[in-house]
């Protein structure tokens, strides 16, 4: 992180996950991030790691949430996550928003969310958070297309819908790699054009730490670093 900061003039943000954590633990991790010069901190639950029986002081992002407020209040800006197509362990969509809505009234300064393909899934959902009450940022969580079969794997453990004529388009190319990489990136530019157009705070891109797809996106956006 200090590496992307200090060479690269980057303004990395760690994901810190509380799942299975102290509270000593991760005041520890503040403590770096703080010594470290690092200001942005996205705030996830997480998974219980394997092999732990314990889900640690924390049992919600929104009690991470807090915990960074309340032990150093106005240092950090933070991020959380929230999920325009319901995170797959919600009750109801309802029930959802207001799990996001603690997470905010806890301290967060905006969210980015998790990934999907349906445009209008992501404004009826900044819709109905701004009916709440929710005032922060609400970044849209973009995923480049490059494998289907990885891509259909991701989307059934996290509940992203993805668009019947998409899923189809991306069988019929089969193992025909570059044809997918082509088509995911006018899909996706498409998706992003019409979040920005529509009055997206901003971009998130989940890269995967391969960048030749985002690139090829930017490019048709005629984006430039």
């Amino acid at each position: 992180m200090r590496h992307l900061r200090d060479e690269h003039g980057l303004d990395a943000a760690p994901h810190l996950s509380c799942m299975g954590g102290t509270r000593a633990e991760i005041a520890k991790l503040l403590d770096q991030y703080k010594a470290m010069g690092c200001k942005r901190i996205v705030a996830l639950r997480g998974d219980l790691p394997s092999g732990m029986a314990s889900y640690g002081d924390f049992r919600y992002a929104s009690d991470l949430v807090e915990f960074i407020r309340r032990e150093r209040d106005g240092y950090f800006h933070i991020e959380v996550a929230c999920y325009p197509e319901m995170h797959p362990q919600a009750g109801d969509a309802m029930s959802d928003l207001a799990n996001f809505k603690r997470k905010v009234d806890a301290g967060a300064n905006g969210a980015i969310t998790q990934y999907f393909f349906n445009a209008d899934a992501y404004f009826r959902f900044v819709d109905d958070a701004r009916k709440l009450g929710i005032g922060v940022p609400i970044t849209p969580g973009i995923m480049p297309i490059t494998q289907y079969s990885q891509l259909r794997r991701f989307s059934d453990m996290c509940g992203a819908e993805i668009p019947r004529w998409i899923a189809k388009r991306l069988e019929a190319f089969r193992d025909d790699v570059d044809s997918i990489r082509e088509f995911g990136a006018d899909v996706v530019a498409e998706l992003c054009r019409k979040l920005i157009e529509g009055g997206a705070p901003s971009i998130h891109f989940y890269t995967l730490n391969r960048a030749k797809a985002t690139l090829a996106i930017c490019e048709r956006l005629e984006l430039r670093g």
